[in-house]
Formats: C-alpha cells, sequence, structure tokens
C-alpha cells in the first residue's frame, strides 16, 4: 500500500555552513512533479544546485521514478532522495531540496547524507493519506431525496466522491465492495435506485 502527502512540507538543514532547504509536495503527474521543481528553482535561483526526486503512480511495476544530481557528483543526491521517499511508501509525491553552497566540501558521503537527511526531516512533519483502489458507482436519485441518502451512506462510512445535480441528482460514490453497496443503496431507496458500476480507481483515504 502506498501513501501520499496531505499537504506541502518544508525543512532546512545545515550542514558545514551550506544550507540544505528540502521541500516535499504532493504531484499527480510528472509534469506536476517537474513544475514543483521548476517554482523551487524560480524561488531560489541564487542556489547553486535544486536536486529532486519524484514517484507517480499508483500501480507497483508501473510507477513513474526519477531523479536529478543537477551538477553536484552523480548518485550523490537525486537518488538517495528517491530511496527516502521509496521507504516512506510514497508515490504522487515529489522531493526537492536546494543547496546555498557554504564553501566547505562535504564529500560523496556527507552529500548524500545531507540530501536524504533534509527529505527525513521534511517528511518527519507530514500528514498523510492512503492510496486505496476502490469500485466506483453511479446512482440517479431524485432532488428530494438525494440530501436523505448522502446522509445515511456517509454516516456508514461510504465515501461520497460528488454530487452532480442535473434533472436528477447523481451520486458518484468510492466503496471496497460494490455488491455490498448495491444492497444498502436498495434499502435506502425501497428498491427504486438503479446503481451502475462505472469501473474503480485509486483515491485518497484518510490514515
Amino acid at each position: 500500500m502506498y501513501y501520499t502527502l496531505v499537504d506541502s512540507v518544508r525543512a532546512e538543514i545545515d550542514i558545514k555552513k551550506s544550507r540544505f532547504v528540502a521541500v516535499v509536495a504532493r504531484a499527480d503527474s510528472s509534469g506536476a512533479a517537474r513544475t514543483v521543481v521548476a517554482d523551487a528553482r524560480k524561488a531560489n535561483s541564487a542556489a547553486g544546485h535544486h536536486c529532486s526526486a519524484f514517484l507517480v503512480g499508483d500501480v507497483p511495476g508501473t510507477r513513474i521514478a526519477r531523479s536529478s544530481d543537477d551538477g553536484e557528483p552523480s548518485g550523490t543526491a537525486g537518488n538517495p532522495m528517491l530511496e527516502v521517499l521509496t521507504g516512506h511508501n510514497l508515490t504522487n509525491v515529489v522531493a526537492v531540496v536546494t543547496r546555498f553552497f557554504g564553501g566547505t566540501k562535504l564529500g560523496t558521503g556527507g552529500l548524500t547524507r545531507a540530501y536524504s537527511g533534509a527529505v527525513a526531516e521534511a517528511l518527519a512533519d507530514a500528514r498523510l493519506n492512503r492510496r486505496v483502489q476502490r469500485d466506483l458507482i453511479g446512482v440517479e436519485l431524485d432532488h428530494a431525496d438525494v440530501g436523505r441518502i448522502e446522509s445515511e451512506l456517509r454516516g456508514r462510512g461510504i465515501t461520497v466522491v460528488s454530487v452532480d445535480y442535473r434533472a436528477r441528482a447523481v451520486l458518484t460514490l468510492a466503496v471496497p465492495d460494490a455488491e455490498v453497496v448495491f444492497g444498502v443503496l436498495a434499502n435506502l431507496t425501497s428498491g427504486t435506485a438503479e446503481p451502475a458500476l462505472l469501473g474503480s480507481e485509486y483515491i485518497d483515504e484518510a490514515v
């Protein structure tokens, strides 16, 4: 099971007068991850390095994993950062560590510890959601009934993804077991509802 961030986190560590500023943020696509990196580079244009790592995707074996040392010695920054993200079972996440050089070289081991340590420090304060695969159900309801039924469903712990008010109200639900919820809807509507299985997708669920 993978986890992702509720919101962005930041940390700063100082090693031998070099300052390492880490930002770890949600990124649901490679493009979104690269935007976070570009924003960090723009916000700290005076810094010498903006090393990064990101993981995108929910299905094991198909996730996109990328890292960049951004001019640091090969293997001392991006990959150690990626290993921290992987070690926390994170996905849909990007980490950027900006380095302000303090005049003292840290060596390859020192750089590896600094970049990975900055990401780990930021994640120490992170709030997480778990990523879970759920069946998606759509069901049309009369406007007069939708408020009551939505409340009943939420009261039973069923995730209501959206309510779309058209000629009839359309509820979209995300559930572990569609057949169970079909039965719940039948009871709540005296058998008049005609729910449909729309497929499945990964969603955030509170830890």
